[in-house]
């Protein structure tokens, strides 16, 4: 039996199947065993899947080349010629070509709108210089609607030596409108100047408990605000429509469901739940997600949990969140010695 490629390529190889990982993960999740091809499958089977080169997990026959799907349940993985024995008139037939199909991967720590919404924001992430910084955003600008707030971003500063941004960078290229864009660990913000003015944010203002206001050798505030403190601006920031929320929640599960993720544990909030709740409603929710909802707010999750249960396979509470100090990368994490590349600084507690 030859041996299976490296992981990576399983992602390529899964893209035009990713949409079959979902039964996979529910199985599997759910403490069943793969079994063999029975003779009689009732009701009529939804799916087949031949010439495949199917990983099962299962240690007494990890490798086989064909699966059947009936509903949302895997009911027999064998042989290809066993499974198109099985196949009806009905029955959905795709041919992998050889390709390999595994079970659908769990990203067990997400904050899955905020990834939807940052899909259709400003890409910061890969931006490798200053200059690229403010080239991008300059152009993101240019697309948003009068008023709207760019928000997101993900920009990591150690691509260009680690000098954390400013908000004079962009304040030329964005003199209208609010800029809070997040480092790609979410536990610190650039605001500009419009947003800045918005939070009501100056040299006066003291820092929060938890959180840091960065300020120049004046005292005057960069815009780089660090965890507890970037709550300052974030109460600024017009809650998004209701429309938005779904636009978002769409985007972030084609996105995983492309890299062949079926499920989520998501970190984040009641308003975020809620957005769930009703793509569940209607049928939407095409990602199984578990949500977890903030530490602080546990008897609000004991309270619903007891009202109506920690919901289904497709969507589950019953999970809080809660951390204690912030990230390496932004000089949050708690230490008990200074960072050697920020002497000054050992970290925050912010919870």
């Amino acid at each position: 039996m030859p041996l299976p490629r490296p992981w990576p390529r399983f992602f390529a190889l899964l893209s035009p199947l990713s949409f079959l990982l979902s039964p996979l993960s529910s199985l599997l999740s759910l403490g069943c065993t793969v079994t063999t091809t029975s003779t009689t499958i009732e009701p009529t089977p939804s799916l087949a899947v031949v010439n495949a080169r199917v990983w099962t997990g299962d240690p007494r026959r990890p490798w086989a080349d064909a699966v059947l799907v009936t509903g949302d349940r895997i009911t027999s993985v064998g042989s290809s010629a066993e499974i198109r024995k099985a196949v009806r008139p009905l029955t959905r037939v795709i041919d992998a070509n050889g390709r390999m199909l595994v079970p659908g991967f769990i990203d067990s720590h997400v904050h899955f709108m905020s990834g939807g919404f940052g899909l259709t924001s400003v890409q910061l992430r890969d931006a490798k210089t200053k200059e690229e910084f403010v080239r991008r955003i300059k152009a993101h600008v240019a697309s948003m609607p009068a008023g709207a707030w760019m928000l997101e971003g993900n920009w990591d500063h150690q691509h260009w030596g680690g000098e954390l941004p400013r908000g004079d960078w962009i304040d030329s290229v964005t003199p209208n409108t609010p800029v809070f864009i997040q480092r790609l660990d979410g536990h610190m913000a650039l605001a500009n100047s419009a947003a800045l003015r918005a939070a009501g944010v100056t040299r006066d203002t003291k820092d929060v408990a938890g959180g840091d206001i960065v300020r120049d050798s004046n005292g005057e505030p960069t815009g780089v605000l660090k965890d507890n403190a970037m709550a300052i601006v974030y109460r600024a920031v017009p809650d998004p429509l209701r429309e938005q929320e779904d636009a978002a929640l769409d985007a972030a599960m084609r996105f995983v469901a492309a890299q062949g993720v079926t499920s989520v544990h998501h970190m984040g909030t009641w308003g975020d739940l809620a957005a769930f709740d009703r793509a569940r409603k209607a049928g939407r929710l095409r990602t199984r997600i578990y949500a977890a909802v903030p530490l602080a707010t546990w008897e609000r999750l004991r309270d619903t949990v007891a009202a109506r249960g920690r919901g289904d396979e497709w969507l589950h509470i019953g999970g809080l969140k809660g951390f204690v100090d912030g990230s390496l990368g932004s000089h949050t994490a708690a230490m008990l010695a200074p960072f050697t590349d920020a002497p000054g600084a050992t970290g925050l507690y912010v919870n």
